[in-house]
């Protein structure tokens, strides 16, 4: 890793940082599949504990602190892999990742 890159990643933690306002809102979903990715994998690890169940409401409170299209973000996130979702679409996990 050259010294420019990894001073970049200690500045701005998983390269998301750009994304948000000082206030901590999302100013945009990306639309670039691996930007995003790197958005979802951060709200993630920043709202959703490892070993606790949310409902729909639970979630959607939590990403309403940052962006007010809270359901393209849970769908994103459920759709990533980042969380689980009940059958029924009442419960959801954050999902169990290997690293």
């Amino acid at each position: 890793m050259s010294q420019s890159t990894a001073e970049t990643s200690t500045r701005t933690p998983r390269g998301v940082t750009d994304l948000f306002t000082a206030g901590g809102r999302l100013t945009v979903i990306p639309r670039k599949a691996a930007r995003r990715e790197q958005l979802l994998a951060h709200l993630t690890e920043t709202l959703f504990a490892a070993d606790r169940a949310y409902t729909e409401p639970e979630v959607n409170g939590l990403l309403l602190t940052v962006h007010e299209d809270c359901a393209a973000l849970r769908r994103y996130l459920v759709i990533a892999g980042h969380l689980t979702r009940t059958r029924d679409g009442s419960g959801y996990r954050r999902a169990t990742t290997t690293l």
